[in-house]
């Protein structure tokens, strides 16, 4: 970088009104020490548990966490403008008298928050409306992957083999809890995995192996989500993880993984409790020990999902594996994985700060590509509205199409 090259500004938005608040603190913690601060300034936004937004220098240290973060001197609050003229966060955007708002201009932003209001397109369309260039999957990428039923039935008409089940609403559930364990007992054997349609981090998912603890799995999963899938359990399989990086047709595989359960399934304690890192510091085996073919025919897998979906940035792509019998279930896509999956790009050879600088080129490089659609078409039809009245606006259109003609 030369003299005169300034710096990229990355805001690394992260914690969120989610259930898998703390792990979005560690992930981003992991994510913003990754940047090379000679060609980065990393500017830590902090949304609460109420859904506040903050940053400062504070937020930096994930020791200042232990107590109220935001307490902390040199925290204030902000907000991310969906204005495209701030191109950022306004800070103290609630100015007093004495004091007035500033506007801290962001290149790009860098979304860490795992699940809801943050993993699931909602923060990607706000930042769509502000026209900042953002790390990860778009809008309908996000939403599609978060949500575990509209997945599985995307993946299904790819032909990427998921795993047999049913959903239903909460509504259904509380309307009618009878009918809704008599299709589950006729459509699938037990044991089944009850999950909430859009948590990570194993957060409301049980396996259960029947009716009695069913109902309970049931109650428990519609806590949190409004709709439920339930799954036949694959027993006998092993979990295999793979992730992904790029955009379009230029995508890459990273090597497998095999997390190490010693539940019967990794559970949230495993994922990130035994371990002071999140996901990089959980028990796992790289590479996977499985045979090539069967290894690249889950990368396969895992790269056509991702298309799939219109995936750009990274993710992790989780299967379930009877390698013996070299049967493959993809079971979900995470669009922001666990600790980055910073573990398994390294062990393919790409360092964290390597990843994180090729995400944030892959964001401005869909941002550029953006800015080649066109969002303007003027006509005539608020003219005619005018001159006609509104009655006559439903007809206008295709006046106005006969006058071009």
């Amino acid at each position: 970088m030369t003299a005169t090259t300034r710096k990229t500004t990355v805001g690394v938005v992260f914690g969120g009104r989610s259930v898998e608040h703390d792990v979005s603190i560690i992930t981003a913690n992991q994510i913003m020490r990754a940047f090379d601060p000679a060609l980065y300034d990393v500017v830590p936004v902090y949304v609460s548990r109420d859904g506040r937004w903050y940053t400062g220098a504070p937020l930096l240290d994930i020791k200042n966490y232990e107590s109220e973060i935001v307490s902390h001197k040199g925290i204030a609050q902000v907000v991310l403008s969906p204005a495209v003229q701030h191109h950022g966060l306004i800070v103290n955007p609630v100015s007093g008298r004495f004091s007035r708002s500033e506007v801290l201009r962001l290149d790009v932003v860098f979304p860490a928050i795992h699940g809801t209001h943050g993993e699931d397109g909602t923060l990607q369309g706000l930042l769509e409306l502000a026209d900042i260039p953002y790390v990860g999957c778009g809008v309908l990428a996000s939403a599609v992957a978060n949500d575990k039923i509209t997945a599985k039935a995307l993946l299904n008409q790819h032909s990427i083999p998921v795993i047999e089940g049913i959903s239903f609403s909460r509504a259904d559930w509380l309307g009618d809890p009878d009918a809704v364990i008599a299709r589950i007992e006729r459509t699938l054997a037990f044991p089944v995995f009850v999950k909430p349609a859009t948590t990570g981090s194993s957060i409301g998912i049980g396996r259960v192996s029947d009716v009695g603890l069913l109902r309970a799995a049931i109650d428990i999963a519609a806590h949190f989500d409004r709709r439920v899938l339930v799954e036949r359990a694959v027993t006998g399989g092993v979990e295999v993880n793979c992730a992904v990086l790029g955009s379009g047709n230029d995508l890459r595989a990273s090597v497998l993984e095999q997390p190490v359960s010693w539940e019967e399934f990794l559970t949230y304690d495993e994922k990130y409790r035994r371990g002071s890192e999140g996901m990089k510091s959980a028990e796992r085996i790289i590479p996977a020990p499985i045979d090539p073919a069967l290894t690249a025919k889950i990368q396969e897998y895992a790269l056509r999902a991702f298309r799939a979906i219109d995936g750009r940035g990274t993710a992790r792509v989780d299967f379930l594996v009877k390698p013996e019998k070299g049967e493959i279930w993809l079971n979900e896509i995470n669009t922001m994985p666990g600790s980055l999956a910073f573990y398994l790009w390294q062990e393919s050879g790409i360092s964290a700060a390597e990843l994180v600088h090729q995400l944030i080129l892959l964001a401005r490089e869909a941002h550029a590509e953006k800015r080649r659609t066109s969002f303007d078409y003027q006509t005539d039809l608020i003219a005619l509205a005018a001159m006609r009245g509104l009655k006559g606006v439903k007809g206008a259109k295709g006046d106005v199409e006969k006058a071009r003609a």
